[in-house]
């Protein structure tokens, strides 16, 4: 079978905004205890944060990190989390209904993020809080000193402000489970004035309005419209979240829902232009696609707890999916869809990032590995990062259950800040080799400094504590650039990643 592509350097979609590769921590399960922190931990800092997870994180280059929630923040008192860790309560979290200790806060977590080199993407309560709240947390997170709660976080052991500038405006406000759910017009009015006040303390901040929580919610996209409407003047993106399941364990239906997902992206992203013609804008909002991943592996296993029949455990193991290979073909897919829409999609977390449908799992006292999603998210990550360029790709096609022509090949290719070109290519196809030829008009003199593939025999391989190289790429051989042109086999069911420079 044959795919062909072409390519030309004049011809981009967007400057990629690098933290499309950012992810998530909540206060969920075992993300944040004995997933980044665990004092008793072997490898323990003097913090308490676990330094194998450390050295995990940092080797993604994970630019972002949203923090506290999710569902959590909804009900979360930033309060608790600051001043000594013996005088911090302890609360019952409705959201997941287990109890939090509080040990880690905005400090701890402040800390944490300079030990892996990102930055802070902070989320405000405006489920069972508000402005008031809001602001103050701005005001201790953000100002120099001199006032009430910029001294009490000089007084709290630091000095200086942590100057984030990435905060969210709630979290899934149009979901029925969430505490404090609003509706559009009620949610859009709060969300306004509490930006206005953000923005009164520095109008510099970049703010995330919530959007739909996931295309099947039935205030899609009536919501997206009436939120914007009420905020659009003084916020800078609009969220999404989408998660990615395989209940009909059928892979050529999983493997075409990112179908779902342009479709999404582009109903947004024309959502925003509607309103911003309507209000005679010239200000453009982009979207923050701040949680998304696959997540169905643990569902079952997870309701004892979420139903409240195991009382209020603190840091239980919940949402721990154990990802396969499959997965690492939707992950491949979910992120080349990013890039191709990164005009419009300029911020994307990964949800989450240890333990909680992560790349990244760790045992108690244990071991921490990747999982087998670690892998195409470490490769746009570290490679992908430049500019998006558009491609024209001539592909044989299938139908599924749920959606038609969907490619065999799944390409996306990124024009690097360093002047290479890096490709990554998704095989759909179940027992058949693509050829796949890539014409690279206006690319001179490259030559393929790197090829990585995943490829594995068994799409229910995992990685374990034990196995934790079940799924792990392996250097390719047979990818070629000659005469303008970029020539790669695609075996069945692959991942690839292809970088080519001078």
């Amino acid at each position: 079978m044959k795919a062909t592509a072409t390519a030309h350097r004049d011809f981009t979609i967007s400057k990629i905004d690098k933290r499309i590769y950012g992810a998530f921590l909540e206060h969920l399960g075992r993300a944040i205890y004995s997933g980044i922190y665990e004092p008793d931990h072997p490898t323990a800092d003097s913090d308490g944060m676990r330094k194998d997870v450390i050295d995990l994180v940092k080797e993604l280059d994970v630019p972002v990190v949203r923090y506290p929630g999710g569902n959590f923040v909804s009900a979360y008192n930033w309060e608790d989390g600051i001043g000594p860790k013996e005088d911090r309560p302890v609360r019952l979290d409705l959201a997941w209904h287990t109890s939090e200790s509080n040990e880690v806060g905005v400090h701890e977590f402040a800390d944490w993020c300079t030990s892996v080199g990102t930055e802070m993407m902070l989320a405000v309560n405006l489920g069972s809080r508000g402005l008031d709240a809001a602001r103050n947390f701005v005001e201790y997170v953000n100002h120099p000193g001199g006032s009430y709660w910029s001294d009490l976080r000089r007084k709290n052991g630091r000095e200086e402000p942590w100057d984030v500038k990435l905060w969210c405006l709630g979290n899934e406000m149009d979901g029925p489970w969430q505490i404090g759910h609003k509706d559009a017009a009620e949610y859009g009015k709060l969300a306004a004035e509490t930006a206005k006040a953000i923005r009164a303390f520095d109008s510099s901040l970049e703010l995330v309005v919530c959007g739909s929580s996931h295309s099947g919610m039935p205030s899609y996209p009536d919501w997206e419209a009436t939120v914007l409407e009420h905020t659009y003047d003084v916020v800078d993106y609009i969220s999404l979240h989408m998660y990615f399941a395989n209940h009909e364990k059928k892979t050529d239906n999983y493997l075409s829902l990112t179908h779902k997902l342009e479709a999404y992206i582009d109903t947004v992203a024309g959502v925003i232009q509607f309103v911003k013609a309507k209000r005679r804008s010239k200000k453009d909002v982009y979207i923050s696609f701040d949680e998304w991943n696959v997540w169905y592996h643990s569902n079952q296993q997870d309701r004892e707890i979420l139903d409240g029949n195991n009382g209020w455990p603190h840091a239980p193991a919940l949402l721990e999916d154990i990802y396969n290979f499959e997965d690492v073909l939707q992950v491949g897919l979910i992120i080349n869809t990013f890039i191709r829409r990164s005009n419009v999609v300029k911020i994307a977390c990964i949800a989450q990032l240890v333990n909680v449908i992560a790349p990244i799992m760790t045992e108690r006292g244990g071991p921490a590995w990747r999982q087998t999603i670690y892998y195409p998210y470490y490769f746009a990550s570290r490679f992908g990062r430049g500019t998006a360029l558009e491609l024209a790709v001539r592909c044989p096609t299938y139908d599924s259950e749920h959606y038609s022509e969907v490619p065999y090949a799944d390409v996306a290719a990124v024009h690097t800040d360093d002047d290479g070109v890096t490709v990554f290519v998704v095989s759909r196809h179940p027992d058949t080799e693509i050829e796949l030829d890539i014409d690279m008009l206006g690319f001179d003199q490259l030559q393929v400094i790197d090829h990585q593939i995943l490829a594995h025999g068994d799409l229910q391989a995992t990685n374990t504590s034990e196995r934790q190289d079940a799924v792990a790429p392996k250097a390719g051989s047979g990818a070629k650039f000659a005469n303008g042109r970029l020539s790669v086999t695609l075996p069945a069911y692959s991942y690839q990643m292809i970088r080519l420079a001078r």
